[in-house]
């Protein structure tokens, strides 16, 4: 008598929140995670300090390695290295956690909440005279799309009265007043509104909204456009 083969579990879905600086991009990518887990659904959350490689150690501690380079590092010396050098080390990060977390993730039918994602990378290389928006483009091109991308829609200037304090990477290093936070943001916001423009982006305008309407309009869109009940 053979023993019949175990059927391989339905491929979890990747869900990605982005949106300006202040957005409440994280808030709400942690509510959705909470949500699918009490509903009974296998779910991560993963953001840009996600670098637990599940049964691997010494994996683990490389991926860690790298995101102290890329995020936990002086602000001084970041500005010393170049924008080209960020977009590259930008770009190995997230091909790592793709690689090690989120593919192995949604193969065994875990669904992935991505925090952070590459949308707004994008969006503010694409300001960047710099560094060739193409450039941008070609070294993110081999991340897989998103199952479900929420793009949540907020004007700069409310969302510097949400966060109340910034860092010089949201001012796009051009100032360290509100001011130069809004002027640089409504720019990456422009960006964003293009790549929302392509279709297919869940599009929420959250100026004024509680984060309970938020959530509950995005935890619809679970349901209506991916079948996931929370």
């Amino acid at each position: 008598m053979t023993a019949q083969a175990h059927p391989a579990p339905a491929r979890g879905r990747e869900i990605t929140v982005t949106g300006i600086d202040g957005a409440g991009k994280s808030t709400l990518a942690a509510r959705l995670h909470q949500a699918l887990n009490d509903a009974g659904h296998r779910a991560i959350l993963v953001g840009k300090h996600s670098t637990e490689v599940p049964m691997d150690e010494e994996l683990s501690d490389y991926v860690d390695r790298l995101n102290a380079l890329v995020y936990r590092r002086d602000a001084r010396v970041a500005q010393a290295c170049g924008d080209h050098y960020w977009l590259l080390a930008l770009a190995a990060w997230y091909t790592l956690q793709d690689q090690v977390v989120i593919r192995p993730a949604l193969a065994e039918g875990t669904h992935v909440i991505l925090d952070n994602a590459p949308h707004k990378i994008l969006a503010r290389y694409a300001v960047n005279p710099e560094v060739s928006t193409r450039l941008a483009e070609q070294v993110f091109a081999h991340l897989p799309e998103p199952d479900l991308v929420i793009y949540l829609r907020i004007s700069a200037r409310e969302a510097l009265a949400r966060k109340g304090s910034f860092t010089s990477l949201e001012t796009g290093h051009s100032g360290d007043s509100g001011e130069h936070f809004i002027r640089y943001q409504d720019t990456v916001l422009n960006q964003l509104r293009k790549q929302d423009q392509r279709g297919g982006w869940l599009s929420l305008d959250v100026t004024g909204a509680g984060r309970d309407e938020v959530f509950k309009t995005a935890a619809q869109a679970l349901a209506d456009r991916l079948h996931l009940s929370v």
